[in-house]
C-alpha cells in the first residue's frame, strides 16, 4: 500500500513539474520576446533616419504578426468598432443603401426597404457625385461608407445623377438606426405551391427569430410541404445563432455542433433545446463556394442528421471559431479560439494555415477522414461541406460574364426603365428589350474579345515572331477575318441567358429587390432542381438513405 502511494506521489510530482516547466517555458518565451520587440520598436521609433509615426508603425507590426496566423484573427482599431456591432447585432447608423463602383462611377447598387434612402426617393442606379458638399470618385469608395454612416438623427447630404445623367438631384437625408435583415426572402414560391423559399444572407443576432416568425406566419396561410433554405453566398456570423437556426428544423436534444479549443478540456457541445417548428417537412439546403462558417454549421448538422438534402457545390470550408476580445483604448482583437465539429465529428476546415509555417507548433487541421451520418451515409472532413447532390450553376456565355463584369446590363436596366416607366413590367416585350440592348451596347462601344480570338491573336504573334509565313499564316489570318461576326453570333447564342439577367435587373427597378429575386428563381438551376426532388419521393428518400 505504501509503495502504491509513493508511486502515485512520484508520478504526480513528475506531471506537476512537467506542467510547471512547460507553463514556465511559455511565460519565459513571451516575456523574452516582448522585451526584444519593445526594444526594437523603441530603437527604430527614436533613431530611424526619417521620423516615423509611432502609432502607425506599431499597428503595422501588429498586422504583420497576426498575418502569420489565419485571415480571421485581426486587430480592430478605434475607427472600426462600429463594425463589431454590425457583425454581431446587424445594426448601424446610416441611410439604408449599398454603394459600389460601376463603370468607374460610385453607384447605389441596393436600397434597404423601409429606411430613409427609400422613403426619400433614392434609387438603384443613382450615381453619387457629392457627399456633404465634397466631390466623390471611385477612388474614395472606402471612405464613402464612413461618410454616409453616422450617428442616428444627424443629416447627410447626397448629390446624385439620374436618368443617364440627365437629372441632378440633391437629397438631405436624416440618418437612422439601420437593422440589417438576415432573412431577405420568406414566402411560398412558386406562389401557388406549398413550398417555402427562405433566403438567409447572414447570421447576426436576429436571424433565428426572423426565421421563426416567418415560418409561423407562413404556416397560418397554408400547410408547408417543403422548404428550400438558401445559404448560397452566406459568409456566416454568430455560432449560437447558427445553433438556434438549426433548432427550427432538428428534433430537440440532437447534437448540433461542438467546439474544441487549445486545451483538451475545452470542448463545448451545443444541442437543440426546443421542439422544431418544421420537424418533418421536406428540406433542401442550397450551398455554394461562398457559404461559410455558420452556414456550414447549419448545413453540416442538417446533413449529419439526414434531416434534409444539401444541394449545390462544395462550401467554403471554414471550420474555425473566433472570439472578439476588448483590448485597450477602444480597440479589440478578433481571435481564432476554437475549431468546430459537426455532429458526426468532422472538422470541415479546408485550408491549413499552419502548413510550412514555423509559428504553429501543431497542425491547424486534421487529415481528411471518413465519417457517417445517422443513416450511415459517408461524409468527409477537411474540405468544406460536400453536397449530397452536386448541381453547378455557372454562367455559360463568356460574353455574358463580360457584360455583367463591366456593368453593362446594370446600366442598360437603368436607362430602359427611365425610358419605359409607363409600360408595366408584365407587358415588356423581350425581343424589343434585346434589340434595344444591342443598340445600347454599340452606342457604348463595348469592346469584347472572345477567348478564341485571344488565342488566335497569340498564335499569329508567335508565327510572326518565328517568321512563319505561307499557308499556315494565311489560314490563321483567314480565320481571324471570319471571327469579325463572332460578337453578334455570341449575343444571339446566349440571348436567353443575357435576357434572364436583364429581366432580373428590370424587375428590381420596376418593383423591388424581392421581385428581382423571384424573377431570378425562374432561371435558377439549383432551386428548380430542389423543386424536382420534392416531387420525386423515391429519389428524395434515396439521397438521404431513408426507407420508404
Amino acid at each position: 500500500m505504501k509503495k502504491s502511494v509513493l508511486f502515485l506521489l512520484i508520478v504526480s510530482a513528475f506531471l506537476l513539474g512537467f506542467y510547471i516547466q512547460r507553463s514556465g517555458d511559455i511565460y519565459y518565451e513571451i516575456s523574452k520576446n516582448m522585451e526584444i520587440f519593445g526594444k526594437v520598436y523603441k530603437e527604430i521609433s527614436f533613431n530611424y533616419v526619417d521620423e516615423i509615426n509611432p502609432e502607425e508603425f506599431m499597428r503595422e507590426g501588429i498586422k504583420g504578426m497576426l498575418k502569420s496566423l489565419d485571415p480571421y484573427t485581426v486587430f480592430i482599431d478605434e475607427s472600426k468598432q462600429d463594425d463589431i456591432d454590425l457583425m454581431t447585432n446587424g445594426k448601424y447608423g446610416g441611410i439604408g443603401v449599398t454603394i459600389g463602383v460601376r463603370n468607374d462611377r460610385v453607384t447605389i447598387t441596393e436600397i434597404i426597404e423601409g429606411y430613409a434612402a427609400q422613403k426619400q426617393g433614392l434609387r438603384i442606379g443613382d450615381i453619387v457625385i457629392e457627399v456633404d458638399g465634397q466631390p466623390i470618385s471611385s477612388s474614395d469608395i472606402d471612405e464613402l461608407s464612413a461618410k454616409v454612416k453616422g450617428e442616428p438623427g444627424t443629416i447627410v447630404q447626397l448629390k446624385v445623377l439620374r436618368n443617364n445623367d440627365k437629372d441632378t438631384l440633391q437629397f438631405n437625408i436624416i440618418r437612422e438606426e439601420i437593422v440589417i435583415k438576415n432573412l431577405v426572402y420568406a414566402g411560398f414560391y412558386p406562389k401557388n405551391s406549398n413550398n417555402v423559399y427562405l433566403k438567409l444572407t447572414n447570421f447576426s443576432r436576429s436571424a433565428s427569430e426572423e426565421i421563426k416568425n416567418a415560418l409561423k406566419k407562413l404556416k397560418e396561410e397554408k400547410p408547408i410541404h417543403s422548404i428550400v433554405l438558401d445559404l448560397r453566398g452566406n459568409p456566416g456570423g454568430l455560432l449560437d445563432v447558427a445553433v438556434d437556426v438549426c433548432n427550427k428544423f432538428l428534433q430537440k436534444d440532437l447534437l448540433i455542433v461542438s467546439t474544441r479549443g487549445r486545451e483538451t478540456n475545452s470542448e463545448k457541445k451545443y444541442f437543440a433545446k426546443e421542439e422544431p417548428i418544421v420537424p418533418n417537412e421536406k428540406l433542401v439546403v442550397l450551398i455554394n463556394e461562398n457559404s461559410a462558417s455558420a452556414s456550414e454549421i447549419v448545413a453540416g448538422a442538417i446533413q449529419d442528421h439526414d434531416r434534409g438534402i444539401i444541394l449545390g457545390t462544395q462550401s467554403f470550408g471554414k471550420g474555425l471559431v473566433q472570439t472578439i476580445t476588448p483590448v485597450t483604448y477602444n480597440t479589440s482583437l478578433k481571435i481564432t479560439t476554437a475549431k468546430y465539429y459537426t455532429p458526426s465529428g468532422r472538422c470541415i476546415q479546408k485550408i491549413d494555415y499552419s502548413k510550412k509555417n514555423k509559428v504553429f507548433s501543431t497542425p491547424l487541421i486534421e487529415e481528411k477522414s471518413e465519417f457517417s451520418t445517422d443513416n450511415q451515409r459517408k461524409v468527409y472532413s477537411a474540405g468544406g461541406i460536400t453536397p449530397d447532390t452536386l448541381v453547378k450553376q455557372e454562367i455559360e456565355g463568356e460574353i455574358t460574364k463580360e457584360l455583367l463584369a463591366k456593368g453593362i446590363i446594370f446600366d442598360f436596366a437603368d436607362k430602359y426603365y427611365y425610358n419605359n416607366q409607363t409600360t408595366k413590367f408584365e407587358n415588356l416585350n423581350d425581343n424589343k428589350i434585346f434589340t434595344d440592348f444591342i443598340s445600347y451596347i454599340k452606342s457604348k462601344e463595348f469592346n469584347y474579345t472572345p477567348e478564341v480570338e485571344k488565342k488566335l491573336n497569340s498564335l499569329i504573334d508567335d508565327l510572326e515572331k518565328n517568321k512563319i509565313n505561307g499557308r499556315i499564316m494565311n489560314a490563321a489570318s483567314k480565320l481571324k477575318d471570319e471571327l469579325k461576326n463572332y460578337f453578334e453570333k455570341e449575343l444571339d447564342k446566349y440571348k436567353s441567358e443575357i435576357m434572364n439577367y436583364i429581366k432580373v435587373e428590370l424587375a428590381t427597378r420596376y418593383y423591388n429587390q424581392q421581385k428581382g429575386l423571384e424573377e431570378s428563381l425562374k432561371y435558377d438551376k439549383q432551386f428548380n432542381t430542389a423543386l424536382s426532388l420534392f416531387s420525386n419521393e423515391t429519389i428524395y428518400n434515396k439521397l438521404l438513405n431513408k426507407k420508404n
